[in-house]
């Protein structure tokens, strides 16, 4: 199952119909903009989409749109301090663009470093993907690729202000509940999966 989340609502990806929620049998493409549609003009948070050749449905998605890959990470110190950012009245994670030659966990550490100024990264496990349609010329799919990280460097972090980074800044775990009140669901997904994989190590 994939979940796509446009404008903060979710297109869910499957191979079967699920309860309480409207849901699209896949024949044409054109269902990506219906179920855009459904989100767009009605109270509708979700909308399924499924096929029962699920990889099948997923690349049909990936090519209706302008594909693009991202990486970033959840990065902690040796104070158990979770690295945020603060960006367009959002609390978020460092992240970017992978970049022609790269792979995502070189974009991922260069990524918190270029926006947060932290060195000494020390990569780990990806923790999970998460996928988020936009506009911007035409409709965009981007899917990031979320890493584990820690450092060790003591400095304070210095936010990237040239990419509307107004604010980089170690949080601690009891504050993290607070901040999901003001991020991205994404975001949300990110910081789950964090804590769940930690519990099961």
């Amino acid at each position: 199952m994939y979940k796509v989340f446009y404008n903060e609502k979710a297109v869910i990806l499957s191979d079967s119909p699920l309860p309480e929620i409207k849901n699209l049998k896949f024949s044409t493409n054109s269902q990506f903009e219906e179920a855009l549609a459904l989100l767009r003009n009605t109270s509708a948070a979700e909308i399924n989409i499924y096929h029962h050749n699920l990889d099948k449905l997923w690349q049909h998605f990936k090519s209706y749109f302008d594909y693009l890959e991202a990486a970033g990470g959840v990065v902690e110190n040796q104070k158990n301090e979770i690295l945020f950012i603060y960006r367009l009245g959002k609390w978020d994670l460092p992240k970017g663009k992978v970049e022609k030659g790269e792979t995502t966990e070189v974009a991922a550490v260069r990524e918190v470093m270029e926006e947060c100024g932290i060195e000494g990264l020390k990569l780990g496990e990806l923790i999970c993907n998460t996928y988020h349609i936009y506009f911007l010329k035409n409709m965009k799919l981007k899917a990031i690729y979320w890493y584990r990280m820690t450092t060790d460097d003591p400095e304070i972090p210095v936010p990237q202000n040239e990419e509307g980074i107004e604010n980089a800044v170690w949080k601690p775990v009891s504050e993290i509940p607070t901040l999901m009140n003001q991020t991205y669901e994404n975001i949300k997904i990110v910081i789950d999966s964090y804590f769940t994989k930690n519990q099961t190590v």
